[in-house]
């Protein structure tokens, strides 16, 4: 989820760590309150910030998790996908998508507009 939409979908995000603590991750850093940062990425020249919205490991292996929910600018949320999927590949990780009831075909959509459409996503 792009950075205006954080507080408005602060719940969705605890179902999701919750969710991935019962999954058996580890070491989860989470962008909100009550948890480590995880690390962000500034783009050179620019004042854009991207921050995966969860880092966890399982078994020693970090695993990025983006929170896909409706957003007024799917722009930018696209470029952060893209962004975190060549990010994972670099560093052998992981990368997969979490979204809620009323978001699937949103996200859907954008899955195939950025050419990630073999992405399995995580349906809370």
């Amino acid at each position: 989820m792009i950075y205006e939409d954080k507080a408005k979908y602060a719940d969705i995000l605890e179902n999701s760590i919750t969710y991935l603590e019962n999954r058996g991750f580890e070491n989860i850093k989470a962008d909100m309150e009550g948890y480590e940062t995880p690390k962000s990425y500034s783009k050179a020249g620019s004042d854009i910030t991207i921050t995966p919205d969860i880092v966890a490991e399982k078994e020693g292996r970090k695993h990025y998790f983006d929170i896909s929910l409706k957003s007024e600018k799917p722009n930018l949320l696209k470029s952060k996908w893209l962004f975190l999927n060549a990010l994972s590949k670099l560093k052998s990780s992981s990368f997969r998508l979490i979204t809620a009831r009323g978001h699937y075909a949103f996200t859907q959509e954008m899955l195939e507009d950025t050419n990630l459409s073999k992405k399995s996503l995580i349906k809370i």
